[in-house]
């Protein structure tokens, strides 16, 4: 579970998100808002990639802040550019590298990167360059390169805004199918419409809090 209390967040003499509280506990978590409204902001909070100007955020009841590597180590982030977390040369590699604090033995290390490149049916490019794949593929292996970890929570911060249509409908339906809780920051409202629950932040708050069929188009009317 994750907790904001009270949380705000300033840059320079601009207010980013002002004041919220929220408790996070449902499977599937959607989060939207037009651009500038701080969901990106909200969705770096949730890991201590971001540490807030006021108040607290808590998974598990540890706080980011004063226990960030505990947090961090159950909590995976997806970002929107996969080039952003693709760092070694080939796929089997990258998604090794990841569990280099686990202090796995070598065989349970293999073992680890051959199940999750087959889960998410990539151990034909477990060789190959990983900097020279398509965008869906980039994209499938920083989500493998997360959940090798086996994280309790996935953030995941506008997943499909570098995809075509098929590649993103693959990797929201992926990431729907993951049985860690999982947050999807996101302004592809119609990946959102089977999750549990979808807040909408406006101005740096959330106005809106609830499950999708009532959220979503009433989001879509301030659109309109």
């Amino acid at each position: 579970m994750i907790e904001l209390e009270q949380v705000s967040v300033r840059f320079h003499d601009r207010t980013i998100l002002d004041n919220i509280s929220v408790s996070l506990t449902e499977h599937r978590i959607g989060v939207v808002g037009d651009n500038g409204s701080g969901k990106s902001t909200f969705a770096r909070l949730l890991n201590g990639l971001l540490l807030p100007d006021l108040g607290t955020v808590e998974v598990n009841n540890l706080d980011t802040r004063d226990d960030g590597k505990d947090v961090r180590s159950q909590v995976g982030f997806l970002f929107q550019n996969p080039d952003n977390q693709i760092v070694m040369p080939t796929v089997a590699e990258d998604l090794a590298l990841g569990l280099k604090p686990h202090k796995l033995t070598g065989a349970e290390q293999s073992h680890r990167v051959s199940v999750t490149l087959d889960r998410f049916s990539l151990t034909h490019l477990a060789d190959r360059s990983a900097h020279l794949l398509s965008g869906g593929e980039k994209q499938l292996v920083a989500l493998a390169g997360v959940m090798v970890t086996q994280p309790q929570i996935l953030v995941c911060d506008e997943p499909t805004t570098l995809l075509d249509r098929r590649n993103a409908a693959h990797v929201m339906r992926l990431i729907g199918e993951l049985p860690c809780q999982v947050i999807v920051i996101t302004h592809h409202v119609e990946h959102l419409n089977d999750f549990d629950r979808v807040l909408v932040i406006a101005d740096g708050r959330i106005s809106d809090d609830g499950p999708p069929g009532e959220t979503i188009p009433r989001y879509l009317e301030t659109l309109a």
